[in-house]
């Protein structure tokens, strides 16, 4: 069974995944805005779960980003303020990938950059649970903006 920092490292491994998905995919006008927002909202959830596997917190298996925010605060663990609205991508988890595709609930450029920074963020408490040392996740996300 893996350790709660291994846990931790693959949780941030995807979360890089998916902000780089998304990241990748914003200049392309072809896809769908709820897809970018999808692998935003993905690896902003990957990037909290991580941090409460680090600290050795039991997360909820859901995709409410709200609730995963709230478990972290539980924790003692407070998102940066940039962050301060991430939960809004929590509808393109399930509800908007199958509805109405018109709907916006975040622009795209906005969620790609939460995504960004959620991991950044995630990057440095794993690291601190970690003792310090560097994550072997890499540290920028590709294609990520400024």
């Amino acid at each position: 069974m893996a350790s709660e920092q291994d846990l931790a490292e693959q949780l941030l491994r995807r979360a890089h995944e998916d902000a780089a998905g998304a990241n990748g995919m914003l200049p392309i006008d072809e896809v769908a805005d709820v897809l970018v927002c999808f692998h935003a909202q993905q690896a902003v959830e990957k990037a909290l779960k991580a941090v409460l596997a680090a600290r050795g917190v039991e997360f909820a298996h859901r995709h409410d980003l709200r609730v995963l925010i709230g478990q972290c605060e539980n924790a003692g663990v407070r998102l940066p303020e940039e962050l301060v609205e991430v939960d809004l991508l929590t509808p393109y988890a399930a509800e908007l990938r199958y509805d109405d595709d018109t709907v916006h609930a975040v622009e795209r450029g906005t969620a790609s950059r939460w995504a960004t920074a959620a991991v950044q963020w995630a990057r440095g408490l794993v690291e601190e649970s970690e003792g310090g040392q560097e994550s072997s996740i890499e540290p920028d996300v590709p294609g990520a903006g400024p």
